[in-house]
């Protein structure tokens, strides 16, 4: 199936989810309509109830979703899908008081009927939600601490704002909006089921264990699994996975790119590993036969994924390691297409895989561009970032032709596509993949 058309099809479906309640409240028979700003406050209501509870099916990795967008994407919508959805929910009550002042009196939790309180608890819920995401670096809140906190209010927050629908028993007590929203209840539980419940099964009954660990340059760590009693898993060089030493149901685990071609011969698989945390700073300590377990693959930051006929890979440190995975396959691949690499670095002796790199540039069709942001004195290369100066030093007359793919920090690819596109460089020939993805 066409991807463009797969793209435009789980979009459709997504939006005709969200507003089937309201579009059948408009065409089919209902009671008789209220003051103005009452109905558009339950409208929002309604509106804010879909966006909510189908917010668990972008973050819910499943396949066949992932497959049609980046993840790095997928959560840059959720994210702000997530503020907007808050918005909604708190027009909601408000135009709710401007309407009828009196009904200011629900706020009051002790005296207040159960279906307000529920509803109040479940906009404070959201509140927190949104704030423990938004801040949660600044809040200092560790990743899976944070992880949990979320569950938890996500829950909370849809579970009392169903139970507030139905026990206003309005508009709910129409019998086909009742089926509607049973429905769609189901395929949230389904969907939270599946990531909760199936896949940590899935992954427990599939474990990997550590074949070595090889030291990098850059306090990295190169990473090798392989199956411990099933297939494995075969993966496009790009792609990466979630990987976690302790057991799925805890749901601690960091997303990481593979690193080795993906036409290699047998099963093991490889991620190399920058020591930026508290996990990674382990790594170097894994011993073999060690158990891992592994979610994936994901993305489509690959380069099987696009007709790519010349490509230009440009990354910053670590954001190397899906780069390699591509150039190792088209070394297994003996594939000679015209290919450049932009890799900036903070320094020469922190360049990850640099011997391994100079061996690829003479054995494939790839001019390797070092940048340093500090090199040292006896540098005669390229200093500072990559810009679109640099890059149009480097790149051929038929530039604009290349397919891009950028990995690194997020200042970095913002930098990047910035000078892409003074470079006039088309976006659909452009593919970033980000670091901050939660």
């Amino acid at each position: 199936m066409n991807k463009k058309f797969l793209n435009y099809l789980w979009i459709l479906i997504y939006i005709l989810m969200v507003f089937m309640p309201l579009v059948l409240l408009m065409i089919l028979p209902k009671p008789d309509g209220r003051e103005f700003l009452r109905e558009v406050s339950v409208a929002l209501g309604f509106l804010g109830m879909a966006l909510l509870g189908l917010q668990t099916i972008p973050t819910s990795r499943l396949k066949f979703f992932t497959k049609a967008f980046p993840m790095d994407t997928i959560y840059t919508i959720h994210h702000g899908l997530s503020v907007f959805t808050f918005l909604v929910v708190l027009a909601h009550p408000i135009l709710l008081f401007i309407n009828n002042p009196e009904t200011l009196r629900l706020l009051n939790l002790i005296d207040a009927p159960w279906r307000a309180r529920a509803g109040v608890v479940a906009v404070l819920g959201m509140l927190l939600l949104v704030v423990t995401s938004v801040w949660r670096e600044l809040m200092k809140v560790k990743y899976d601490i944070w992880r949990w906190i979320h569950d938890v209010l996500s829950f909370l927050a849809i579970g009392l704002a169903l139970y507030h629908m139905f026990k206003v028993n309005h508009y709910m007590a129409l019998t086909y909006q009742r089926v509607i929203w049973l429905v769609l209840t189901g395929i949230w539980l389904a969907t939270i089921l599946y990531i909760r419940v199936v896949k940590p099964i899935i992954m427990i009954k599939k474990p990997y264990k550590v074949v070595k660990v090889i030291k990098e340059r850059g306090q990295s760590w190169s990473l090798y699994l392989k199956p411990d009693g099933h297939d494995g898993l075969e993966f496009e060089a790009g792609q990466f996975a979630w990987i976690t030493t302790e057991s799925p149901f805890i749901f601690r685990e960091n997303p990481f790119s593979f690193s080795n071609s993906s036409d290699h011969e047998g099963n093991v698989i490889a991620f190399t590993i920058k020591e930026l945390g508290d996990f990674t700073s382990k790594i170097g300590g894994f011993e073999e036969g060690k158990t891992v377990f592994v979610d994936g693959p994901y993305g489509t930051f690959s380069m099987d994924e696009h007709a790519c006929k010349k490509m230009a890979f440009i990354a910053g440190g670590i954001g190397s390691a899906p780069v390699m995975s591509m150039l190792r396959t088209l070394a297994d691949r003996k594939d000679k297409k015209e290919t450049y690499f932009f890799y900036g670095n903070a320094t020469w002796e922190s360049i990850i895989f640099r011997e391994e790199l100079e061996a690829l540039e003479k054995n494939l069709n790839l001019k390797l561009v070092h940048v340093l942001e500090r090199p040292h004195e006896e540098w005669q290369g390229e200093k500072g970032f990559i810009t679109a100066d640099i890059l149009g030093r480097y790149l051929p007359k038929d530039y604009q032709d290349f397919t891009y793919f950028l990995c690194g920090p997020l200042p970095m690819i913002n930098a990047v596509e910035g000078a892409l596109h003074t470079l006039h460089i088309p976006p659909g020939q452009v593919y970033s993949e980000q670091y901050e993805m939660a």
